[in-house]
């Protein structure tokens, strides 16, 4: 129900912009302070609930158990736990506020809020997040988050560019090539391939901060999202209607390609309501045909030269999303 009134056909810029207005909410009575208790439920260690885990974990053998903290365990000092930004307050442009526990807004975004070791927090610091492998620690001067923790990561800092646009660039707070055509950082969207998911632990959080905050991650309830915005492999697809179907390059032909006046579609399963739209890579709709069993060939030979989406729809899914070069 929470997605009933956002456009999921949508591409690209158009989709990321769709899923901005949804989650695009100013809560001024959740403040830092709240954070705190938040915690407790979000981040429950699903195998012992008086536990809560720990972003990034921890490698120093001193602070057992490595992975998690009793809940009673919050503080500044040695092994014990505290809220680590994800998206760190000053990577920020312009930075989040201070922490006292009153601030509201951005700085106690809980989507942007996780329980860390205190000494793992102030090892990361403010270190952009960097590719890596194992268990978190620097890289380079940056910070790999750990193989564990990538995809959370991933999807939070996804979260916090749609939430947030340019205050909360990806390279303002990671490093590493951008995906074409569009300002997402490539690792972060291997991370979300590599590391799905954990339904016990990231669904937990979306379900409550939606009763307690008021939105979701839409990235955790489909990694999916991810690709179909900015592109990349293939995330997993939880609702399985956004996807492309598994043999949906058999099934359907999409020729010549390159082209300089028409494409044309080639499919033995057409049906009266499948409907073919054209994206510039930023996601803008720029072509659409109603039904495809009535006209099989689309002209493009208006559209400038360049890089397309062009995506093969019928009433409830989107069957195949290819891209197509005009010359």
């Amino acid at each position: 129900p929470y997605y009933n009134n956002v456009n999921l056909t949508l591409t690209g810029e158009a989709l990321y912009n769709e899923l901005q207005d949804k989650i695009d909410i100013n809560n001024t009575t959740f403040t830092y302070g709240d954070v705190r208790d938040t915690l407790l439920e979000t981040d429950e260690d699903p195998e012992n609930s008086q536990n809560v885990l720990l972003v990034y974990g921890y490698s120093n053998a001193s602070c057992i158990p490595q992975r998690t903290r009793n809940k009673q365990e919050f503080g500044g000092n040695s092994c014990e736990y505290n809220r680590e930004h994800v998206f760190a307050r000053s990577n920020a442009d312009p930075e989040m506020g201070n922490t006292s526990n009153i601030n509201t807004g951005i700085t106690a975004d809980p989507h942007n809020l996780r329980s860390s070791d205190v000494q793992m927090n102030g090892n990361r610091g403010n270190k952009k997040f960097a590719s890596g492998s194992g268990t978190a620690g620097t890289v380079n001067g940056n910070w790999y988050p750990g193989d564990e923790w990538k995809g959370d990561v991933a999807r939070m800092m996804m979260y916090m560019y749609t939430r947030y646009g340019n205050r909360c660039l990806p390279s303002l707070n990671g490093t590493g090539a951008l995906q074409s055509g569009n300002d997402m950082l490539q690792v972060y969207l291997q991370w979300n391939v590599e590391d799905p998911v954990d339904p016990s632990f990231e669904d937990q959080r979306n379900n409550y901060l939606e009763n307690a905050y008021g939105n979701r991650n839409p990235f955790i309830d489909n990694p999916y999202l991810a690709t179909i915005i900015w592109g990349g492999a293939p995330a997993e697809d939880h609702w399985g209607t956004l996807g492309i179907l598994d043999d949906a390059t058999s099934q359907f032909i999409v020729y010549p390609n390159p082209t300089t006046e028409k494409v044309w579609i080639s499919s033995t399963r057409i049906q009266s309501n499948f409907s073919v739209t054209i994206y510039t890579i930023s996601g803008k709709k720029v072509k659409e045909v109603s039904s495809i069993i009535t006209a099989n060939s689309i002209d493009v030979s208006s559209l400038p030269s360049g890089v397309y989406l062009l995506a093969i729809k019928s009433a409830t899914a989107t069957l195949l999303t290819e891209r197509i070069v005009v010359q």
